[in-house]
């Protein structure tokens, strides 16, 4: 393939960055850096009343957040409103588009009759060919928008995923490229940006294939050149439909706040639609930009599957040393428990594998800095009598006092209590013993426990379960 390989993606600014529009991102960034091409930013803020600046903000943190560096200086619509001007001068001094003055409730009657006779929808033509005079005269006093003459014939492309596509244009009808000389419409808009960014593939979704039969008729009447075109499967939901409001409402933002990290987002977002050699599920950025090519990408529609980002996530948590996890995990924590690095270390180590992500963390580790409330029924295991139970965890503080300090580690712990545990039932011994540390009716084995709270803070706990018991 060319190493003149430049590609874009060409975001609205007109709602959240969506899990879709991150995919097509980072299919395009993926392309550019496999053929050592070129990826380009451009945002598509011709609608003045849905684009929003926080929108914009969000498309650039999110890319950022990613990884996925666009080349050169972002482009945006809103500033290249004397070249479109340009364009569309020239299509209407050539014939190849014209006023429209139809009113939108002309327009609805006529599209209601055609419906009616079971036709598709068209503009009928009505202003097509009125003469120059009368179009200069009512300009002066109506409103008007500007469509394009749609040649009738058969428009055939092939696309690098769904492959040879024909289009019958006569069904089109004359489409509105522009609300007026400096308000374009996306399909004439694109075709321009398109032509002088010089890009060679548009990659996007599938929901854009009806437009490209459009863009490519006024690519030939402007003689420019037609790009490739890839067309990416749609994004469904678990249930295989159409993705519902709330994934759609649902940023990429949001995603990173809740603590998943870029390289699992990453690894989750290749996934949908495209597949590596030999089926891998894990996959670094090196692997993805290596191995990525457009044929590998399916045709049918790609599944989002939240379970397999969540497991996704928490298997690049657990690749992750204590130490970076632990800087990853600052922003999502108290101040309170940065005190103590070296603790906060060993309680993720002793956490991160039942971590899905990181806003998970605090909700997991909270009785690591403070003792729940818990009922004293906690402490029961099965029909062990409360007293027995007492009697039970007496035996486990009198063992773990007489360790030295230097002594407790889960080693030396384990050599002292677990005789213990043999003798008066395992259950009966490490259950209150974990509850009585944790508060908790699941958390980490009791000796790690013991380990990490240390001598001090682990007689302090059991002795407030012994008193809860004999209270």
């Amino acid at each position: 393939m060319s190493t003149n390989v430049r590609v874009r993606f060409a975001p609205s600014p007109t709602g959240p960055f969506s899990i879709g529009n991150a995919r097509t991102a980072l299919f395009n960034w993926l392309f550019a850096k496999h053929e050592k091409g070129e990826f380009f930013l451009r945002i598509e803020d011709t609608d003045k009343e849905r684009s929003k600046k926080k929108y914009e903000k969000e498309i650039i943190d999110g890319l950022t957040w990613l990884g996925l560096a666009w080349d050169g200086e972002i482009s945006r619509q809103s500033e290249r409103e004397p070249i479109y001007k340009n364009y569309l001068e020239k299509l209407l001094n050539d014939r190849h588009a014209y006023w429209c003055f139809c009113s939108a409730s002309e327009l609805e009657i006529e599209r209601q009759a055609q419906l009616s006779q079971g036709l598709p929808p068209r503009y009928s033509g009505r202003c097509r060919n009125l003469p120059h005079e009368e179009t200069v005269k009512r300009l002066k006093k109506e409103s008007a928008i500007i469509r394009f003459k749609t040649p009738e014939k058969i428009v055939a492309f092939n696309d690098l995923v769904r492959g040879h596509v024909e289009v019958n244009s006569a069904l089109l009808g004359d489409m509105v490229i522009a609300k007026s000389l400096t308000e374009p419409l996306y399909n004439f808009a694109v075709v321009i940006d398109d032509y002088e960014m010089k890009i060679s593939h548009v990659i996007r979704g599938e929901d854009h294939l009806p437009n490209t039969p459009k863009q490519i008729l006024i690519q030939e009447v402007l003689s420019l050149p037609t790009p490739i075109y890839a067309h990416l499967p749609l994004i469904l939901g678990p249930d295989r439909k159409k993705l519902s409001k709330r994934y759609l409402d649902y940023s990429l933002t949001d995603y990173e706040k809740d603590g998943y990290l870029a390289q699992a987002m990453l690894n989750f977002l290749v996934l949908m639609g495209w597949h590596p050699e030999k089926d891998r599920e894990i996959l670094t950025v090196s692997e993805m930009i290596n191995e990525f090519s457009l044929k590998r990408v399916q045709k049918s529609g790609a599944i989002f599957n939240p379970q397999k980002l969540d497991w996704l996530n928490g298997t690049a948590l657990r690749a992750i040393t204590g130490g970076e996890l632990v800087t990853a995990l600052k922003p999502f924590l108290p101040k309170d428990w940065l005190k103590d690095n070296n603790f906060l270390e060993k309680v993720v180590n002793l956490t991160k594998d039942r971590v899905k992500k990181l806003g998970d963390f605090k909700t997991l580790a909270e009785f690591f800095f403070e003792l729940p409330k818990y009922p004293k029924e906690l402490l029961i295991w099965k029909e062990t009598a409360p007293e027995i139970t007492a009697e039970n965890l007496k035996f486990v503080l009198r063992i773990i006092e007489n360790l030295s300090t230097d002594k407790f580690i889960k080693i030396d712990i384990e050599k002292d209590l677990l005789p213990l545990a043999e003798t008066r039932g395992r259950g009966e011994v490490l259950w209150p013993l974990r509850v009585a540390l944790s508060g908790k009716d699941a958390s980490p084995g009791p000796v790690e426990l013991l380990e990490i709270f240390g001598q001090k803070e682990s007689a302090s706990r059991i002795k407030k379960a012994i008193k809860k018991l004999e209270g």
